[in-house]
Protein backbone atom coordinates (compact mmCIF):
# COMPACT_ATOMS: atom_id res chain seq x y z
CA UNK A 1 0.00 0.00 0.00
CA UNK A 2 1.45 3.45 -1.02
CA UNK A 3 2.33 5.73 1.96
CA UNK A 4 -0.52 8.55 1.98
CA UNK A 5 -0.49 11.19 4.22
CA UNK A 6 -2.12 15.47 3.81
CA UNK A 7 -0.65 18.70 4.76
CA UNK A 8 -1.83 19.42 8.12
CA UNK A 9 -2.06 23.29 10.14
CA UNK A 10 0.44 23.39 13.02
CA UNK A 11 -2.11 25.93 14.82
CA UNK A 12 -1.92 25.12 18.29
CA UNK A 13 1.32 23.63 18.03
CA UNK A 14 3.61 21.48 15.42
CA UNK A 15 2.35 17.94 17.79
CA UNK A 16 -1.41 19.27 16.46
CA UNK A 17 -0.39 19.09 12.55
CA UNK A 18 0.61 14.93 13.69
CA UNK A 19 -2.52 14.30 15.70
CA UNK A 20 -4.80 15.70 12.55
CA UNK A 21 -3.08 12.95 10.76
CA UNK A 22 -3.39 10.52 12.68
CA UNK A 23 -7.39 11.09 13.34
CA UNK A 24 -7.73 11.29 8.82
CA UNK A 25 -6.09 7.99 8.90
CA UNK A 26 -2.24 9.51 7.30
CA UNK A 27 0.40 7.37 6.56
CA UNK A 28 2.48 10.59 6.99
CA UNK A 29 2.54 14.23 7.58
CA UNK A 30 3.18 17.68 5.54
CA UNK A 31 3.30 21.29 7.30
CA UNK A 32 4.80 24.60 7.12
CA UNK A 33 7.30 24.77 10.32
CA UNK A 34 6.56 28.75 10.39
CA UNK A 35 3.78 31.01 9.10
CA UNK A 36 4.08 30.64 4.91
CA UNK A 37 3.54 33.83 3.89
CA UNK A 38 6.01 35.66 6.76
CA UNK A 39 9.61 36.19 6.59
CA UNK A 40 9.82 35.53 10.09
CA UNK A 41 8.99 33.01 12.89
CA UNK A 42 8.84 33.01 16.14
CA UNK A 43 12.02 30.32 17.09
CA UNK A 44 11.51 26.81 18.01
CA UNK A 45 11.38 25.67 21.75
CA UNK A 46 12.91 21.94 22.94
CA UNK A 47 9.00 21.87 23.94
CA UNK A 48 7.85 22.18 20.63
CA UNK A 49 10.45 20.16 18.94
CA UNK A 50 10.30 17.34 21.46
CA UNK A 51 6.20 17.22 21.41
CA UNK A 52 6.29 17.14 17.53
CA UNK A 53 8.70 13.89 17.96
CA UNK A 54 6.31 12.37 20.90
CA UNK A 55 3.13 13.27 18.69
CA UNK A 56 4.47 11.20 15.46
CA UNK A 57 6.08 7.84 17.86
CA UNK A 58 2.26 8.08 19.92
CA UNK A 59 0.66 7.73 16.46
CA UNK A 60 3.03 6.08 13.97
CA UNK A 61 3.01 8.74 11.53
CA UNK A 62 6.36 8.78 9.36
CA UNK A 63 8.02 10.23 6.69
CA UNK A 64 7.10 14.11 8.09
CA UNK A 65 8.17 16.38 5.56
CA UNK A 66 7.96 20.56 5.52
CA UNK A 67 7.06 23.16 2.77
CA UNK A 68 9.17 26.20 2.62
CA UNK A 69 7.51 30.13 2.89
CA UNK A 70 5.48 31.13 -0.32
CA UNK A 71 7.60 34.41 0.04
CA UNK A 72 11.55 32.89 -1.21
CA UNK A 73 12.28 33.54 -4.66
CA UNK A 74 15.87 31.77 -5.38
CA UNK A 75 14.84 32.78 -9.39
CA UNK A 76 14.41 37.06 -8.32
CA UNK A 77 17.48 39.10 -10.85
CA UNK A 78 16.83 41.28 -7.84
CA UNK A 79 19.71 41.21 -5.28
CA UNK A 80 18.03 42.22 -2.01
CA UNK A 81 15.18 39.40 -2.76
CA UNK A 82 17.12 37.25 -3.09
CA UNK A 83 19.85 37.65 -0.73
CA UNK A 84 17.04 37.65 1.96
CA UNK A 85 15.34 34.42 -0.01
CA UNK A 86 18.64 32.30 0.36
CA UNK A 87 18.50 33.49 4.72
CA UNK A 88 15.13 32.31 4.69
CA UNK A 89 15.69 29.02 2.91
CA UNK A 90 18.52 28.36 5.48
CA UNK A 91 16.11 29.27 8.81
CA UNK A 92 13.57 26.58 6.78
CA UNK A 93 16.59 24.00 6.77
CA UNK A 94 17.50 24.54 10.20
CA UNK A 95 13.74 24.15 11.57
CA UNK A 96 12.94 20.84 9.67
CA UNK A 97 16.35 19.91 11.08
CA UNK A 98 15.14 20.64 15.06
CA UNK A 99 12.23 19.08 14.20
CA UNK A 100 13.62 15.90 12.68
CA UNK A 101 12.20 16.60 9.41
CA UNK A 102 14.29 15.07 6.34
CA UNK A 103 13.37 17.25 3.60
CA UNK A 104 12.17 20.92 2.77
CA UNK A 105 9.92 21.50 -0.11
CA UNK A 106 10.36 24.59 -2.04
CA UNK A 107 8.58 25.95 -5.54
CA UNK A 108 12.43 26.98 -7.59
CA UNK A 109 12.01 30.56 -8.20
CA UNK A 110 10.88 32.92 -10.30
CA UNK A 111 12.41 34.69 -13.35
CA UNK A 112 10.15 38.11 -13.11
CA UNK A 113 12.34 40.84 -15.35
CA UNK A 114 15.38 38.30 -16.31
CA UNK A 115 15.33 35.50 -18.58
CA UNK A 116 14.54 31.67 -18.14
CA UNK A 117 18.32 30.82 -18.64
CA UNK A 118 18.78 33.49 -16.21
CA UNK A 119 16.72 32.50 -13.63
CA UNK A 120 17.75 29.06 -13.22
CA UNK A 121 21.71 29.97 -12.78
CA UNK A 122 20.20 32.19 -10.05
CA UNK A 123 18.50 29.37 -8.11
CA UNK A 124 21.52 27.31 -8.91
CA UNK A 125 23.86 30.17 -7.34
CA UNK A 126 20.91 30.26 -4.42
CA UNK A 127 21.21 27.00 -3.26
CA UNK A 128 24.47 26.62 -3.46
CA UNK A 129 25.08 29.73 -1.05
CA UNK A 130 22.08 27.60 1.38
CA UNK A 131 23.84 24.85 1.05
CA UNK A 132 27.12 26.64 2.58
CA UNK A 133 25.65 27.85 5.13
CA UNK A 134 24.42 24.50 6.11
CA UNK A 135 27.48 22.21 6.36
CA UNK A 136 26.53 20.24 8.95
CA UNK A 137 22.32 19.80 8.18
CA UNK A 138 21.05 16.23 6.69
CA UNK A 139 17.86 18.00 5.86
CA UNK A 140 17.18 18.41 2.09
CA UNK A 141 16.01 20.86 -0.23
CA UNK A 142 12.94 18.85 -2.42
CA UNK A 143 12.52 20.93 -5.51
CA UNK A 144 8.39 20.78 -6.25
CA UNK A 145 7.27 20.48 -10.21
CA UNK A 146 5.52 23.58 -10.78
CA UNK A 147 2.38 24.56 -13.15
CA UNK A 148 4.33 27.57 -14.57
CA UNK A 149 1.89 30.39 -13.97
CA UNK A 150 3.75 33.60 -14.59
CA UNK A 151 7.92 33.74 -14.83
CA UNK A 152 7.53 30.32 -12.44
CA UNK A 153 10.40 27.60 -13.49
CA UNK A 154 10.06 24.05 -12.59
CA UNK A 155 7.09 23.18 -14.83
CA UNK A 156 9.57 21.26 -17.65
CA UNK A 157 11.44 18.16 -15.82
CA UNK A 158 14.34 19.94 -17.77
CA UNK A 159 13.90 22.74 -15.43
CA UNK A 160 14.59 20.40 -12.35
CA UNK A 161 17.32 18.61 -14.31
CA UNK A 162 19.03 21.85 -15.01
CA UNK A 163 19.13 23.13 -11.56
CA UNK A 164 20.15 20.16 -10.30
CA UNK A 165 23.21 19.90 -12.85
CA UNK A 166 24.85 23.35 -11.79
CA UNK A 167 24.24 23.14 -8.45
CA UNK A 168 27.60 22.36 -6.88
CA UNK A 169 26.19 19.68 -4.18
CA UNK A 170 23.82 17.92 -6.68
CA UNK A 171 23.67 15.20 -3.44
CA UNK A 172 22.03 17.19 -1.44
CA UNK A 173 18.89 18.42 -3.71
CA UNK A 174 15.76 16.29 -4.47
CA UNK A 175 12.28 16.57 -6.45
CA UNK A 176 8.53 16.82 -5.53
CA UNK A 177 6.51 15.27 -8.14
CA UNK A 178 3.07 17.39 -7.93
CA UNK A 179 0.44 15.96 -9.89
CA UNK A 180 -1.64 18.91 -10.52
CA UNK A 181 1.30 20.82 -11.58
CA UNK A 182 3.16 18.70 -13.82
CA UNK A 183 -0.72 18.25 -15.66
CA UNK A 184 -1.41 21.91 -15.24
CA UNK A 185 2.38 22.47 -16.78
CA UNK A 186 1.16 19.99 -20.16
CA UNK A 187 2.25 16.46 -19.20
CA UNK A 188 -0.28 13.70 -19.88
CA UNK A 189 -0.88 10.93 -17.23
CA UNK A 190 -4.73 9.94 -18.35
CA UNK A 191 -4.02 7.27 -20.57
CA UNK A 192 -1.59 4.23 -19.02
CA UNK A 193 0.55 4.94 -22.15
CA UNK A 194 0.86 9.15 -21.89
CA UNK A 195 1.50 8.12 -17.95
CA UNK A 196 4.55 5.73 -18.72
CA UNK A 197 6.40 8.20 -21.19
CA UNK A 198 5.61 11.36 -18.84
CA UNK A 199 7.40 8.82 -16.06
CA UNK A 200 10.22 7.97 -18.79
CA UNK A 201 10.82 11.43 -19.39
CA UNK A 202 11.02 12.46 -15.94
CA UNK A 203 13.42 9.80 -15.61
CA UNK A 204 15.32 11.00 -18.41
CA UNK A 205 16.07 14.21 -16.94
CA UNK A 206 15.54 14.40 -13.37
CA UNK A 207 15.66 10.63 -12.52
CA UNK A 208 13.12 8.77 -10.51
CA UNK A 209 15.18 7.84 -7.86
CA UNK A 210 15.86 11.82 -7.45
CA UNK A 211 11.88 11.72 -6.84
CA UNK A 212 11.59 11.62 -2.60
CA UNK A 213 7.94 12.51 -2.39
CA UNK A 214 4.73 13.61 -4.41
CA UNK A 215 2.08 16.29 -4.01
CA UNK A 216 -1.17 14.37 -5.14
CA UNK A 217 -3.97 16.75 -6.38
CA UNK A 218 -6.57 16.79 -9.19
CA UNK A 219 -6.73 19.74 -11.17
CA UNK A 220 -9.33 22.42 -11.10
CA UNK A 221 -7.98 23.67 -14.86
CA UNK A 222 -7.12 21.98 -17.54
CA UNK A 223 -4.10 19.69 -19.28
CA UNK A 224 -1.52 22.66 -20.30
CA UNK A 225 -3.53 25.78 -18.51
CA UNK A 226 0.02 26.64 -16.46
CA UNK A 227 -2.41 27.36 -14.21
CA UNK A 228 -2.54 26.14 -10.53
CA UNK A 229 -5.29 25.27 -8.68
CA UNK A 230 -5.78 22.22 -6.91
CA UNK A 231 -8.84 19.74 -6.79
CA UNK A 232 -10.18 17.20 -4.84
CA UNK A 233 -9.04 13.89 -6.21
CA UNK A 234 -11.31 12.54 -9.26
CA UNK A 235 -13.06 15.52 -9.08
CA UNK A 236 -11.02 18.01 -11.46
CA UNK A 237 -10.04 17.60 -15.25
CA UNK A 238 -7.04 14.67 -14.20
CA UNK A 239 -10.13 12.12 -12.82
CA UNK A 240 -8.85 8.82 -11.58
CA UNK A 241 -6.98 7.47 -13.96
CA UNK A 242 -3.63 9.01 -13.81
CA UNK A 243 -4.29 8.28 -9.44
CA UNK A 244 -4.52 5.16 -10.39
CA UNK A 245 -1.29 4.62 -12.42
CA UNK A 246 0.80 6.57 -10.00
CA UNK A 247 -1.42 4.08 -6.56
CA UNK A 248 -0.03 0.63 -8.27
CA UNK A 249 3.53 2.26 -10.03
CA UNK A 250 6.24 -0.16 -7.86
CA UNK A 251 9.14 2.27 -8.38
CA UNK A 252 7.05 4.52 -6.26
CA UNK A 253 5.78 1.83 -3.42
CA UNK A 254 8.18 3.61 -0.86
CA UNK A 255 7.83 7.29 -2.01
CA UNK A 256 5.32 9.13 0.42
CA UNK A 257 2.71 11.20 -0.98
CA UNK A 258 0.85 14.29 0.32
CA UNK A 259 -2.50 15.71 -0.32
CA UNK A 260 -2.92 19.23 -0.92
CA UNK A 261 -6.45 19.41 -2.03
CA UNK A 262 -8.94 21.46 -0.60
CA UNK A 263 -9.72 21.17 3.60
CA UNK A 264 -13.08 20.46 4.70
CA UNK A 265 -16.70 18.85 5.59
CA UNK A 266 -18.50 16.73 3.17
CA UNK A 267 -21.69 15.39 5.02
CA UNK A 268 -20.01 15.46 7.77
CA UNK A 269 -17.15 13.75 6.58
CA UNK A 270 -13.40 15.04 7.00
CA UNK A 271 -12.63 15.60 2.91
CA UNK A 272 -8.74 14.48 3.88
CA UNK A 273 -10.88 11.44 4.87
CA UNK A 274 -12.31 10.86 1.69
CA UNK A 275 -9.44 11.73 -0.47
CA UNK A 276 -7.54 9.02 1.32
CA UNK A 277 -10.22 6.65 0.73
CA UNK A 278 -10.25 7.28 -2.73
CA UNK A 279 -6.64 6.91 -3.55
CA UNK A 280 -6.30 3.80 -1.72
CA UNK A 281 -9.48 2.18 -3.21
CA UNK A 282 -7.37 2.56 -6.63
CA UNK A 283 -4.61 0.37 -5.08
CA UNK A 284 -4.83 -3.26 -7.67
Amino acid sequence: MPLLGAHMSIAGGYYKAVNAAATAGCDCVQLFTKNNNQWAGKPLTDKDCEAFKGALAEHGITHPISHDSYLINLGSPADELWKKSIDALVIELQRAEQLGIPYVVAHPGAFTTSSEEAGLQRIAAGLDEVHRQTPKIAAQVLLETTAGQGSNLGWRFEHLAEIIAQAADPDRLGVCFDTCHVFAAGYAMQDKKDYLATMRELDKTVGCDRVKAFHVNDSLKPQGSRVDRHAAIGEGEMGLEPFRHLMNDRRFKKVPMYLETPKGDRDGEDLDVINLRTLRSLVA
